[in-house]
């Protein structure tokens, strides 16, 4: 049931191979969001040049990063335990420095310096090109902070180091920041104003882990479909370009299209998307190529209209269905996934309802539900009383789960018997014997091993499922290969 109850809070430390010559160690660790994570191999690529080759031993570390999520009060205080451990371990080694980096430090900055008394550094998401100049500062015995947030994409110009890479799949960011002004998240005041990465950058960036021989890339954004380029800029810029900047424009319709047709032997993911900002064009160049996977994480956070309204999701109940009919009316078997809170300030048992009908109209592939926690500096915190019982929230977040558990499962019976192509990722977790991989709905599949590898596209039987795996028989090769 991990896909169904997910709390996208997971951490990770990263290593890589060693660079020739480089004495310092980094130990860092990801929370949060797939952005993060991609965000810490910039972080490690920055100071690969520094002199640091990352470690997995916290205790040999001379640099401890921790990349933060501050999308809710739990990834706060999952860091804030982090902190705790690597207290303990500095007790023992002095000299090891440790820094908060991503959203949370972008929202506490130096106050973070005051409240945490071992954070000697304090880096916002698009200031890591500063990690030099601030490990110089640390070097010195002095705290160093910088959370400036840029109106420019910062790392276009940086090749990630693909940390613990399965040597398969790997992430791209095409996109920073959201102009959607949620009411809940903390997103816009964390991340900055949405603006957009060259396309030819990210089509060189993809062109190099073709080379390497990648076979699934994810386009990675806080809003996907924002994508807008126009010789550089904020988005909400864009009605001041001039006329030939607007004629030339790529949307993110024009750069799947362009990346799919490139490379047609990658499978292609996207995420996250908006329903408000989906447009038809992105539907109809999904079902135009085979290589774009058919599956989309498409949030909705409620199913009431009032919710959505105070929440300031400029979309109602009506419309994303819409866009749902509008999807498997073009992809049919396209699968989708949410996003969900309960329990957000004034939510009646009526909206509770709505949410769970709209669940049964979707009857979605599998999500990642949470209850409400107020964010400090959102308008949902400054205007509205988090006025729902814990009880409440608990007992109507295990109705949405439990909802959930039963749709996932409802999808998964439905692959009983058929043939699917399964790109093989790693040995599962449960079993040696047995690899594990997606299908193009992104569902996991495990099968025994046989004679394939890491990296194969392979045609399994599917024989049975539960709610969150499938399982089967490898059948031969697929013709993508």
């Amino acid at each position: 049931m991990e896909k169904i109850i997910d709390e996208n809070i997971q951490g990770q430390a990263l290593s890589l191979d060693k660079k020739e010559g480089n004495t310092r160690k980094l130990f860092i660790e990801s929370y949060g969001c797939q952005m993060n994570f991609s965000d810490s191999e910039i972080v490690a690529s920055i100071l690969a040049k520094e002199g640091f080759n990352t470690t997995q031993n916290l205790e040999d570390a001379d640099l401890v990063l921790v990349n933060t999520c501050s999308i809710r009060e739990k990834a706060e205080l999952t860091v804030r335990k982090r902190l705790e451990k690597y207290n303990a371990v500095k007790r023992i080694n002095p000299g090891m420095k440790v820094g908060v980096l991503g959203c949370m430090a972008e929202r506490l900055k130096s106050k973070f310096l005051e409240e945490e008394k071992i954070v000697d550094l304090v880096v916002g998401p698009d200031a890591y090109k500063d990690l030099p100049n601030l490990i110089e500062e640390v070097d010195a015995g002095r705290n160093a902070v910088n959370v400036i947030l840029s109106k420019e994409e910062t790392y276009g110009d940086i090749s990630p180091v693909r940390l613990q890479s399965n040597g398969v799949s790997a992430f791209v960011s095409i996109t920073r920041g959201c102009d959607n002004m949620c009411t809940f998240c903390v997103v816009p005041f964390t991340r900055g104003r949405e603006r957009s990465r060259d396309p030819q950058s990210i089509i060189e960036e993809i062109d190099d882990l073709v080379a390497k021989n990648f076979k699934e890339i994810t386009l990675l954004g806080q809003n996907v479909d924002s994508y807008l380029w126009y010789g550089g800029g904020l988005k909400k810029d864009f009605e001041k370009a001039s006329d030939f900047q607007k004629a030339t424009a790529v949307n993110f319709a024009k750069l799947l299209d362009m990346v799919a047709e490139k490379h047609p032997k990658i499978r292609l993911r996207f995420t996250t998307s908006n329903p408000q900002d989906m447009t038809m064009d992105v539907i109809e160049v999904m079902a135009k190529h085979k290589n774009i996977c058919k599956y989309i994480h498409l949030p909705i956070q409620s199913g009431s209209d009032r919710i959505l309204k105070e929440m300031n999701r400029l979309h109602t109940r009506q419309e994303y269905f819409d866009l749902i009919d509008n999807i498997k009316r073009l992809i049919p078997d396209c699968a989708i996934s949410q996003d969900i809170i309960t329990g957000f300030p004034t939510e009646t048992e009526e909206d509770h309802k709505d949410t769970l009908s709209l669940m049964e109209y979707v009857k979605y592939e599998y999500g990642f539900m949470f209850a409400y926690s107020e964010r400090p500096g959102t308008l949902a915190a400054r205007k509205l009383e988090d006025d729902i019982p814990e009880e409440v929230k608990k007992r109507r977040l295990a109705e949405i789960i439990e909802l959930q558990r039963a749709h996932s499962e409802y999808r998964h019976q439905a692959f009983i018997g058929k043939t699917v192509e399964i790109l093989i990722e790693k040995a599962s977790k449960k079993s040696d014997a047995h690899w594990s991989g997606r299908t193009t709905q992104n569902t996991v599949a495990v099968f025994p091993k046989g004679d394939y590898k890491v990296g194969d596209f392979v045609m399994v039987r599917v024989d049975e499922c539960t709610s969150a795996t499938l399982i089967g028989e490898a059948v031969g090769y697929s013709d993508n290969n």
